[in-house]
């Protein structure tokens, strides 16, 4: 049976960017920047994690639940708030692709419209069908007794997802994806937390996938410039098993903290013109400031790919090269390639440094994540040994590459950092085929020996860096550490195939 919309007091259907920006600029939390867009502090400054809940009589262990009579319960207390506000309507599609595409509706109380724009910036059109997917918003309706009296109810079966007391754009947009995330894997495939770009070559066009948790550089690595290379996606993929790869997204969310137009030009011109709106970035007056984290170092932004120059979706009929993103700190280097098994165990490990995207309890310590996707609803078992049945069947060349630093903390002189210039010198040399690759003794990877336009080898080799400091015994512990602790964890997945637990050791 299709969804049927809980009655408002008033429901505005479907307005445009500019009736919906209007609506905004009413908001008293909204400033106009010199920009002409929109910046909006919001109450709540990232993902509510420990307020989500999977509606369901039947528990995987790994993600939260509630019963489904305690869903339905909350579901008649938001009806009944619902039934006293003025509401917005705002329909899309997740995808763009005419057999893939998944119509998608977002239902918001009015007095948060920014919400309802920035959601209708990552939409593609809508179509002639009902939504699969309906996400029913009420920022201002409290949930109490859950976690900060918050509470992001998931329906899959209804594919229907509840949001109270929330005013952070993030549970919109991942409200309609975790569902998402289900239908993929129902038909075979496997949603990637993933960006997508396009890199011309001499030897052809090459399409890349780059995965990695929020803060770990996944928009950054996919829109800056390889041979003129342009973005297709920011966000979330579909891999089928016919080896297609599907975009999800017409927009971008992306991070602001630290945005300058020397580093980042294509993204900074982006959030700094009419269109784009932005979410908890600092402001005094008029003017904006990206380094300024005294309300929070998540500040965002959505802008619509129209304001960009941007790959088409169209273009693609399948992926070359898959890059697993990796915040660290110490052993792991800039770019390893993996093979088999050993591809799908580091797609699975997923590790990486937390950031303010995930909230205080993720914020700088290291994280373990599968699939870099903390929005999957199902055991996550689930992922890896889907990702080793398609890769086993459209084979593609998978890496790893470290965004942070070699050798040790920013505050530890001996470290070396990865710069943006380093990542996009290897996401250039992957493409074209030009980095020379030897055997990693201790982990079976392929290590970097030489890359274009890198003059640095210690972050491609961290055991070389750690000899030449005399840090040998610190090296090779640091190496039993992490094969006892990767093992441990992939352990941890019952359904999980030997295989992949077993490449780590």
């Amino acid at each position: 049976m299709l969804f049927r919309l809980p009655d408002a007091a008033a429901v505005i259907e479907n307005p445009s960017a500019e009736e919906l920006k209007e609506l905004a600029a009413r908001m008293p939390n909204a400033q106009p920047t010199r920009y002409g867009n929109l910046n909006v502090q919001t109450e709540v400054v990232n993902r509510s994690k420990g307020s989500t809940f999977i509606v369901t009589d039947e528990p995987d262990g790994q993600n939260q639940a509630i019963s489904r009579e305690e869903g339905e319960r909350w579901a008649r207390l938001q009806d009944e708030y619902i039934a006293q506000q003025e509401m917005v309507v705002v329909d899309g599609t997740v995808g763009n692709d005419p057999d893939f595409g998944t119509p998608a509706r977002l239902y918001i109380e009015a007095a948060n419209a920014n919400i309802a724009g920035m959601q209708q910036q990552l939409y593609f059109s809508p179509g002639e069908h009902e939504p699969e997917l309906t996400v029913i918003y009420t920022p201002n309706l409290k949930a109490e007794g859950f976690p900060d009296d918050r509470l992001i109810a998931v329906d899959l079966e209804q594919g229907v997802t509840r949001i109270f007391n929330s005013d952070y754009f993030g549970e919109s947009k991942k409200g309609g994806l975790r569902m998402w995330n289900k239908l993929v894997y129902d038909r075979g495939g496997i949603p990637l937390h993933a960006g997508c770009k396009i890199i011309p070559t001499e030897h052809g066009k090459r399409v890349g996938l780059i995965v990695g948790l929020s803060g770990t550089g996944k928009t950054t690595t996919t829109f800056t410039r390889q041979n003129g290379s342009l973005p297709v996606q920011d966000d979330f993929v579909a891999w089928m098993p016919d080896g297609g790869v599907y975009a999800t997204e017409n927009g971008c969310f992306a991070k602001t903290f630290g945005l300058n137009p020397e580093d980042e030009p294509t993204i900074y011109g982006a959030v700094t013109q009419p269109d784009s709106y932005l979410e908890n970035v600092s402001q005094h007056g008029d003017e904006v400031d990206f380094y300024d984290t005294n309300y929070t170092s998540n500040g965002r932004a959505t802008f619509p790919f129209s304001v960009i120059e941007a790959g088409s979706a169209d273009e693609i009929d399948e992926a070359h090269f898959l890059l697993i993103l990796n915040k660290n700190e110490n052993i792991v280097p800039a770019v390893a390639k993996l093979e088999g098994p050993q591809a799908a165990a580091f797609f699975m490990l997923g590790e990486t440094t937390g950031t303010s995207a995930g909230g205080a309890d993720e914020a700088g310590k290291f994280l373990r994540v599968p699939g870099t996707n903390p929005f999957f609803p199902m055991p996550h078992d689930l992922q890896g040994n889907r990702f080793l049945e398609l890769l086993a069947e459209h084979p593609l060349e998978v890496y790893v590459m470290n965004t942070g630093r070699v050798g040790g903390p920013e505050d530890d002189e001996r470290s070396r950092k990865v710069r943006i210039k380093h990542s996009s010198a290897i996401v250039k040399g992957i493409a074209e085929g030009t980095i020379e690759w030897e055997r990693d003794p201790d982990f079976g990877y392929l290590v970097a020996a030489s890359v274009p336009g890198i003059d640095d080898p210690e972050i491609l080799q961290p055991r070389r860096l750690y000899e030449e400091q005399g840090r040998g015994d610190e090296y090779r512990a640091l190496v039993e550490r992490f094969k006892g602790e990767r093992a441990e964890f992939l352990r941890g997945f019952p359904s999980l195939s030997d295989e992949i637990v077993s490449a780590v050791s």
